[in-house]
């Protein structure tokens, strides 16, 4: 698809997120919908990204244009717009974020009266819809069937709640001292707020978004911020979200980042021994590292291995039965909470894990030792297609004869391709990694 990545649609705000395309995409958006509405509600939620004002009021304009009255609530995170669609019987949820991209980029993600991420058939459905301007031009209301949008500032009090619920009733965080950074983004009041009302002594970072600073140097993409805060405030743990807040990175007490797939295996097992997971195992995803492959089964649990994505391996998971997983870098599904990935429930979760067992986060969050692993990200100048890469078929057979394992992938939202090497030799791993930066670099930049 054209439009459509691998989480919404995402790209440079006023290029391929412009006003025109959002609101075409809405007005596409809401045909497709029309044919399931029972409320005629569709809310609409943003992180603070200053692209977010001109992207928000052009969808709502498209929405109301073919006739769906819209629910706006302003910045929230992106698991709060899963969760209040559903909680406010809305038709359908979207939420304007570019994740964790820079401020100048933007995205609009789609959810469906479930609260569920839209699947690629649903995805493709409206991206036809949004080609065909004479669909569009036919569906456009008139009258009294023009719809209308209200704005409603209180219901963070709900998706607060609802995130302090998921935390076991007899424990409290009274004592523990932590640090959150927001990124300037989608969960700059909602953070802070939860951890004290559940007694934590909070030290804030990155809770000032001026609009165009969200993830700058802050956040789940830089890490450091927060580890050098942990260090110097001497916190118990420090946690970082990314701009829109479904994504978690922690830092344990020693300012050392939690591996996070090391994370998800402890959560796994704590799950498993406390009887509350569901399906015999988790779902993680293939960048996931051998050593949670091993770990999993040496606990008799087994991994299921998804796509990159958080919605793929949603969708594993219910296939499979299993309410819990996540990918290595931070989206976590606790799916008796959340339908999508939460930084904040899955650090209540995480916290939760800590006060209960009364161990160190050093400790707690380092079950076992993880094989080697090299990722690098390339900027390219075109996506080509594997297939047609002369020379590919013989790095990769070549990779494997040393005993590695490896994943070539484009991202789906940005101009850049992602290798990931694995292995038990870290020299060997260096050298071969440069070995396919140089020829990546070759073949697409």
């Amino acid at each position: 698809m054209e439009l459509f990545g691998t989480d919404g649609v995402r790209g440079k705000a006023g290029k391929k997120v412009s006003a025109m395309n959002a609101m075409y995409l809405a007005m596409a958006t809401g045909i497709y919908f029309k044919q399931f509405a029972k409320t005629n509600k569709i809310l609409v939620g943003k992180d603070t990204r200053r692209s977010g004002y001109m992207i928000e009021n052009a969808i709502v304009s498209g929405l109301t244009a073919v006739g769906f009255d819209v629910i706006q609530i302003g910045p929230m995170p992106t698991p709060a717009i899963a969760f209040l669609t559903e909680n406010m019987r809305c038709d359908a949820g979207i939420m304007i974020s570019a994740s964790h991209n820079p401020f100048y980029d933007n995205g609009i993600k789609f959810f469906d009266c479930n609260g569920n991420k839209l699947n690629r058939d649903k995805e493709e459905k409206i991206e036809a819809i949004f080609k065909n301007h004479t669909m569009i031009e036919d569906a456009q209301a008139t009258d009294k069937y023009i719809g209308k949008s209200k704005r409603i500032d209180d219901v963070i009090g709900r998706y607060i709640v609802h995130i302090k619920n998921s935390f076991p009733k007899p424990l409290t965080l009274a004592g523990k001292r932590v640090v959150i950074d927001c990124a300037n983004g989608a969960g700059y009041i909602v953070g802070p707020t939860i951890l004290r009302e559940l007694g934590a002594d909070v030290i804030e970072v990155g809770v000032n978004p001026d609009g165009f600073n969200i993830n700058e140097d802050c956040g789940a993409m830089h890490p450091t911020t927060l580890a050098k805060e942990v260090l110097k405030s001497r916190a118990d743990v420090g946690i970082a979200l990314d701009g829109d807040a479904d994504r978690l990175v922690m830092v344990d007490e020693k300012g050392e980042v939690v591996d996070g797939d090391k994370l998800m295996a402890v959560l796994a097992v704590h799950l498993k021994n406390v009887g509350a997971l569901n399906g015999e195992g988790m779902v993680a995803t293939v960048m996931s590292n051998q050593g949670l492959d091993e770990y999993m089964q040496k606990q008799g649990l087994t991994l299921h291995r998804a796509a990159v994505g958080d919605k793929n391996v949603v969708e594993m998971m219910q296939k499979n039965g299993i309410n819990f997983g996540g990918e290595q870098s931070g989206h976590i599904i606790f799916s008796d909470y959340a339908k999508t990935g939460d930084g904040l429930s899955s650090a209540l979760q995480a916290l939760a894990y800590l006060v209960g067992t009364d161990q160190k986060a050093s400790e707690a969050f380092d079950p076992y030792e993880s094989y080697p692993q090299i990722l690098v990200n390339l900027l390219v100048e075109e996506k080509r297609d594997f297939n047609t890469i002369k020379g590919l078929d013989t790095l990769k057979e070549k990779v494997e004869k040393l005993g590695m394992r490896h994943l070539f992938r484009y991202s789906g939202t940005e101009k850049k391709i992602r290798l990931l090497l694995e292995g038990k030799d870290e020299k060997k791993l260096e050298e071969m990694m440069e070995e396919c930066k140089t020829f990546f670099k070759g073949a697409l930049v």
